[in-house]
């Protein structure tokens, strides 16, 4: 489930927020999924990877991860990324581009303060994307952090992203490919409408 705070009353929030009610009512499964798009720098190579997005909270979307990640690494590095969410069940695919930025400490405490013990012990044990000898280390890890970490104190490593579009695509499929791909992009703090061909 996404946690929607704040409503934002502009066009393209407000169509999410009506596609995701439906998706909801059709049981789409993991609606949560969104996917992030960021650049490394280093490699010269795009990169990409599901998250769970927790909240949208009037015009920032959030999701929460690992700082010292690979991924955090890239959005220090070029804070220009795209993210889509595809909703099956509806036949809905949302792109996003926009800028993204960490979240408060102040925020992040209060999370991770109310979040399950076992989530909070993965957050203590894991180096995020590093390697590791084997997956029974990584158990062995997440166990020892039950034992030995506070659970409900944020780690300075764990913390939220916060990412604020500037260009939406409502992409709705139809038959024969006869898709509608309704755009809306934010030039000089104004949402722009428009529209593609299939």
């Amino acid at each position: 489930m996404i946690e929607f705070q704040n409503i934002n009353k502009e066009e393209p929030y407000i169509n999410l927020y009506e596609f995701y009610k439906l998706a909801l009512n059709n049981n789409q499964d993991v609606i949560e999924a969104f996917l992030v798009s960021s650049y490394c720098e280093d490699k010269k190579e795009s990169d990409a990877r599901f998250v769970n997005l927790k909240f949208v909270n009037k015009n920032e979307f959030i999701f929460f991860s690992n700082y010292d990640s690979p991924k955090s690494k890239q959005f220090k590095n070029n804070n220009n990324i795209a993210c889509v969410i595809y909703w099956s069940s509806i036949n809905l695919q949302i792109r996003m581009k926009g800028s993204i930025r960490k979240t408060n400490v102040q925020f992040n405490n209060k999370y991770f303060r109310n979040r399950s013990i076992d989530k909070n012990a993965l957050a203590h044990s894991s180096n995020q994307s590093m390697k590791i000898s084997s997956y029974e280390k990584v158990i062995e890890n997440f166990e020892n952090a039950k034992i030995n970490k506070n659970l409900k104190e944020c780690p300075s490593h764990w913390g939220g992203f916060s990412f604020v579009p500037y260009y939406f695509e409502f992409w709705e499929g139809n038959e024969n490919r006869v898709n509608k791909r309704t755009v809306y992009k934010k030039d000089e703090n104004i949402w722009k409408k428009y529209y593609l061909q299939p």
